[in-house]
């Protein structure tokens, strides 16, 4: 899809190292499910990668924790096709325990998958409707946790001008900790990216998400707004503040984020 888009070897390298750090089987420890983060339907051109990181301090459903860091990669390879490698490590407390006292690592689960634009079609050049998926397997990241699981989302975006939207809906199925059941369910979700000015320097991000389980996990409904910096095509900066609306959902967090763009080939 042709929306607007959100060095090289260096980039790398650091990637490599978070996967290294964040999904060693030896990190492993206490799990919780993590929140559902929609996605936009902006496709890389092929050869150019795109690194999101956001680092940030979480007040979660059972502990604090600290993230380091969340992140996406994407990767370009056709025109209507994209890599993504989706991932989180953080170090959290023990549930109940001393607030800020952060004691053990927590990496989330990491989601391969492949984004497919399906459909773009354009009224003129500020007003567009898409068509996409995107879906791949679920690898589990501790000792603990065992069975390679799935997600999957169809996505529906909409450009009107400055307002760029994108709903989410699909579900999923988990890797699962020993003795408990293994996490499926629905889940859906609105991302917003509102462009402040002409030139897309600014921009007003949005996102609402929900998921309802059909295993014994919490329902988590949550909500982000944030701003975001673009002082140049290939790095995007942004703060982002998080609200939790059910037990299940952490009820709050903030995040600073890093988003910077290449071509590799």
């Amino acid at each position: 899809m042709a929306f607007p888009p959100r060095p090289r070897r260096a980039l790398l390298v650091v990637l490599a190292t978070f996967f290294v750090l964040a999904f060693g089987p030896a990190l492993a420890h206490a799990k919780r499910h993590p929140q559902f983060e929609p996605t936009d339907l902006e496709l890389e051109d092929p050869g150019t990668m795109e690194l999101d990181l956001q680092l940030g301090l979480v007040k979660g459903s059972d502990a604090h924790r600290l993230v380091l860091p969340d992140f996406e990669f994407d990767l370009g390879l056709l025109e209507n096709l994209e890599l993504d490698i989706d991932g989180t490590y953080s170090i959290a407390g023990q549930p109940d325990g001393t607030p800020l006292f952060l004691d053990h690592s927590a990496p989330d689960n990491l989601w391969v998958s492949a984004k497919i634009g399906l459909y773009d079609g354009r009224d003129d050049a500020k007003h567009a409707w898409a068509l996409g998926l995107q879906v791949g397997p679920k690898f589990p990241t501790g000792s603990d946790e065992h069975g390679v699981g799935v997600e999957g989302l169809a996505l529906i975006a909409r450009m009107d001008g400055r307002v760029h939207l994108v709903l989410g809906i699909g579900g999923l199925v988990d890797p699962h900790l020993t003795a408990t059941p293994r996490p499926w369910g629905f889940e859906t979700g609105l991302d917003l990216d509102l462009d402040l000015d002409d030139v897309d320097t600014w921009s007003l991000l949005g996102e609402i998400a929900f998921q309802g389980f059909g295993s014994p996990d919490p329902t988590q409904l949550n909500a982000t707004i944030g701003l975001q910096y673009s002082p140049s095509p290939k790095l995007d900066l942004s703060v982002v503040a998080e609200a939790g609306f059910v037990p299940g959902s952490d009820p709050y967090g903030i995040f600073f984020g890093i988003s910077p763009k290449a071509a590799l080939w």
